[in-house]
């Protein structure tokens, strides 16, 4: 089947980007991490070198967030300072934030162009077209954006950037439009390129020396909406790339989660015991307000699954707190609820308003101060299970893929099952740098955020 999501290409004119230099700036989750990565690389063909440290810059590109307001401020906010530092430099901003504010980014002072989510993935050819209009004043910058219903493009990008682990992004976009969250509207539907599009990007990256790929997009799970394939076949299609040593699942929605995918990365080769979960609540009145596709049992029923099939496999949970409708009772029962679990580590964020969202119409609203209070207590529950789960692999032997380290600086990697693990300056070696190794844990570090190893 062909795949329809391949940017279009164009005849680019790469004298103008020879012997200039970029700097990158990225707000938000590791898709976009993956796809700034990608621009970079892109531009990089073109004669286009990163700005070091101190160097003023002669194009900014700033890839935005907007999930939360404090995700909208950080974003304009970076793109301010970038401005400063890099006086008559040209500024691109994409991204979530310039889909749904891009009137309002282009007004800012030394934007130069912002591009809405159907137009990033043709982003090179948006700015050779715009090179020579020296867009830098307030209210001057060009912006692109469709609707989200016209969202239909797919940037591919299957990158590492200054990281060991490539990422590889297989799937944009959302149909779920559950009452908190502007993504749909900022990424447009649920789309995928094809299967054998994706191979192919895993066999480039192990040709390039790559051991382990990170599978990214906003509902993955959902894969095969564009292409009629399935989740599960793509995951048995990356497995047989020998080269490739590790996959991880970045996050899947509980109700996408069959038990087909859970057993075959209990008996698969490279896909680890490593799972990244959404709860966002544990109380059903307030998953039902939220509109999710699930109940708490079904979530617990997959939890229990998981760890009956791989009982080391780390589960991490993304939890809301503080949406409306979440009484003190229902937090009480999120409290409880994961507290009853057997998952490792907990990301909590504050819920935020969000213009245009059905959860405005909700009437019971959370004050700042039980906000705050129930994160404090759910992070307090999140290191209280991470430091038990790391406490239980004390002593035993693993394998760590290591990351290059500053010289004379420990090195840190991870296990099959997302342990980081901290190797001492003294026994840490270049040549360790994306090779697996295999070490003996030993006990946590300093700051707890890793468990120490020796060298076997």
């Amino acid at each position: 089947m062909p795949d329809n999501n391949t940017p279009i290409l164009y005849m680019i004119d790469t004298s103008a980007f020879q012997g200039k230099k970029a700097a990158y700036f990225t707000l938000g989750c590791k898709l976009n991490f993956s796809e700034t990565s990608t621009f970079g690389k892109m531009l990089q063909d073109l004669g286009v070198t990163t700005a070091q440290k101190g160097e003023k810059a002669d194009i900014c590109l700033i890839n935005t967030c907007s999930v939360t307001e404090v995700a909208d401020k950080k974003c304009r906010q970076a793109i301010h300072r970038l401005v400063r530092e890099n006086p008559g430099s040209f500024v691109v901003v994409t991204g979530c934030y310039a889909q749904l504010e891009a009137d309002e980014v282009a007004k800012i002072e030394g934007v130069s162009l912002v591009l809405g989510s159907n137009e990033k993935a043709n982003l090179v050819q948006f700015l050779s077209d715009a090179w020579g209009d020296n867009a830098t004043d307030a209210g001057s910058a060009k912006y692109f954006r469709e609707k989200t219903k016209d969202i239909k493009s797919f940037a591919p990008s299957c990158s590492r950037g200054n990281r060991t682990r490539y990422f590889l992004k297989v799937q944009d976009g959302c149909d779920y439009f559950c009452t908190y969250c502007t993504i749909p509207y900022a990424r447009g539907f649920s789309r995928n390129p094809t299967i054998a599009s994706l191979v192919a990007q895993a066999e480039e990256a192990a040709a390039e020396g790559g051991k382990e790929i990170v599978l990214t997009g906003v509902n993955i799970g959902d894969f095969g909406k564009t292409t009629g394939e399935k989740f599960i076949d793509l995951v048995k299609a990356l497995d047989g790339i020998e080269a490739i040593k590790r996959y991880r699942i970045s996050s899947l929605e509980p109700d996408l989660i069959s038990d087909e995918l859970i057993e075959f990365c209990a008996k698969s080769r490279a896909f680890m015991p490593h799972f990244h979960i959404p709860l966002q609540s544990g109380s059903n009145t307030v998953l039902k307000l939220m509109h999710r596709h699930y109940d708490r049992e079904l979530f617990a029923d997959k939890i229990h699954r998981i760890k009956e099939l791989m009982p080391d496999a780390f589960i991490g949970v993304d939890v809301m707190v503080g949406c409306r409708g979440e009484t003190p009772e229902c937090f009480e029962e999120t409290y409880e609820f994961l507290d009853s679990l057997d998952v490792t580590q907990l990301h909590v964020f504050p819920y935020s308003e969000r213009p245009g969202t059905s959860a405005l119409s909700i009437p019971y609203v959370v004050s700042e101060k039980d906000k705050k209070q129930r994160v404090k207590r759910l992070l307090e529950l999140s290191d209280k299970k991470t430091h038990a789960f790391y406490e239980r692999h004390m002593g035993q032997e693993a394998e760590v893929l290591f990351e290059k380290a500053t010289r004379g600086r420990a090195m840190h990697g991870f296990t099959k099952n997302y342990i980081r693990v901290e190797l001492s300056a003294k026994d840490a070696n270049p040549e360790f740098d994306n090779q697996l190794i295999n070490v003996k844990l030993g006990e946590m570090t300093h700051d707890k955020e890793s468990l120490k190893c020796v060298l076997i």
